[in-house]
């Protein structure tokens, strides 16, 4: 695949998150407690900074940065989630909401304490995401991505059986499966490693689960990009089978076990 055709299928599946962003909202776990406790304490954010958050989706993460006291800058390339966003925050008078990609954001002439992104810097062209995030940055500040991977563990036998759904409607490759990942963080640690205007990297690991009804686990596939790009018929019938499975053989309820890690980069 060419770089240009892999920057249209980024493209094409990030735009997905946009088409119905209230479910996004409703469907979409959080962050675990420590993680915000940890990103305030490795980003030295206080009631003073000035952060720039990429992809604040409906102000999940940005509530929290918001409670800091920080004045954060806030820029999502879709309208509909800004528009859930300010509805969500409405009360955030220390929040920006700025309907812009990442990509074709103005800089302001003052730079940025905390340039924050969770769960959507890998979505960023790579060729503008470090170098746009050092420029947005005073020295001295710092970069925070935050990413999440499915780990193995919560209800395993249904993540055994579950691969039956997949592989009947599309072959394998549809589902990534949850396994013992070494890191969530793994791509921005190597373009880190490669990126000299960063200083090490520190890191923060977290191990959590959610319980899902049948209802809310399909909310939640419903809003991966993944299966958004299906045929609408195909994913339907893929749903029904996934809802059967947790509905008859689990007594209507699953649980799935999330690693999510944090990275913080001084800016050098």
């Amino acid at each position: 695949m060419s770089d240009s055709q892999a920057d249209r299928g980024r493209l094409r599946l990030r735009s997905t998150f946009d088409e119905d962003a209230e479910l996004y909202d409703r469907a979409r776990p959080g962050y675990p407690s420590q993680l915000f406790s940890d990103l305030k304490s490795l980003a030295l954010i206080s009631g003073t900074s000035h952060i720039l958050e990429i992809g604040p989706g409906t102000g999940q993460f940005t509530r929290f940065l918001s409670e800091s006291g920080a004045a954060v800058t806030a820029i999502d390339l879709g309208p509909g989630m800004v528009r859930v966003a300010r509805r969500n925050l409405a009360a955030c008078s220390n929040v920006n909401l700025i309907h812009s990609s990442f990509e074709d954001f103005p800089l302001p002439p003052q730079p940025f304490d905390v340039v924050v992104s969770a769960t959507a810097f890998h979505w960023i062209d790579p060729t503008v995401r470090l170098p746009k995030s050092r420029q947005a940055l005073r020295t001295g500040g710092h970069l925070a991505v935050i990413a999440s991977r499915h780990m193995a563990g919560g209800t395993v036998l249904f993540w055994q059986r579950v691969e039956r759904c997949y592989e009947a409607w599309f072959g394998a490759g549809v589902q990534e499966p949850p396994n013992r990942v070494q890191h969530a963080v793994s791509e921005i640690l190597e373009e880190l490693q490669r990126f000299d205007r960063f200083a090490s990297p520190r890191l923060g690991r977290y191990e959590w689960e959610v319980e899902y009804t049948s209802e809310t686990y399909l909310d939640l596939l419903r809003t991966y990009s993944e299966l958004r790009t299906l045929p609408a018929e195909s994913r339907e019938r893929l749903l029904e089978c996934v809802r059967r499975l947790i509905d008859e053989e689990f007594r209507g309820r699953i649980r799935k076990r999330h690693l999510t890690e944090l990275v913080v980069a001084e800016a050098a």
